[in-house]
């Protein structure tokens, strides 16, 4: 069995740095949907932190919810995350 589509797309991408940045900063995937200003909910973190493919749109609200929860914590970073940091998609 493939899991590839009919366009041969490939939706199931690995685990994604994403995943190891949320443990890293001990964010769960309440925090990022609590910090988000758009709509994003906790099965979309769940997908973006799995690997299954996301649109750049969701990339870049899940990306702005991230640095969001951080700076929330009360932490600073050297800059801001973008989406090719959290994705390799």
């Amino acid at each position: 069995m493939t899991t590839d589509t009919p366009d041969n797309t490939e939706r199931n991408l690995g685990t994604q740095p994403l995943d190891a940045i949320l443990i890293e900063q001990a964010l769960g995937n309440h925090e990022i949907v609590a910090a988000s200003s758009e709509p994003i909910t906790h099965k979309a973190v769940q997908r973006a932190r799995k690997g299954r493919r996301l649109t750049g749109h969701m990339q870049r609200r899940i990306t702005a919810a991230v640095n969001k929860a951080v700076a929330l914590q009360g932490k600073t970073l050297e800059r801001e995350w973008q989406v090719s940091d959290l994705f390799t998609y």
